[in-house]
């Protein structure tokens, strides 16, 4: 007898348990959102995120001067590195 219960306790489940947890869900949510109040909005939040991400770029490069860059023939990082350095120009 308590196969057969088993049984059809586990065959069921799914559909007491995802009611359940649904409920659960649902009152948690709300619950949350009347502890913590409505905030509202900084200028912060309003922003995307790619928004952000401009105005820290464009803070980064406002006192520096642009125009003055490293030349590519002095500057050897975008070579491969080979095995001992022996194909790397040495610098004079």
């Amino acid at each position: 007898m308590w196969s057969v219960l088993w049984a059809a306790v586990r065959s069921k489940a799914p559909y007491v348990t995802f009611p359940v947890a649904f409920v659960v869900g649902l009152v948690g949510y709300h619950l949350e959102w009347f502890l913590r109040g409505d905030p509202s909005p900084t200028a912060e939040e309003e922003q995307s995120i790619s928004e952000q991400r401009e105005e820290r770029k464009l803070q980064e490069i406002a006192g520096k001067d642009l125009t003055k860059v490293v030349s590519l023939k002095d500057k050897l990082e975008f070579a491969p590195r080979a095995v001992l350095n022996r194909n790397r120009p040495e610098k004079s």
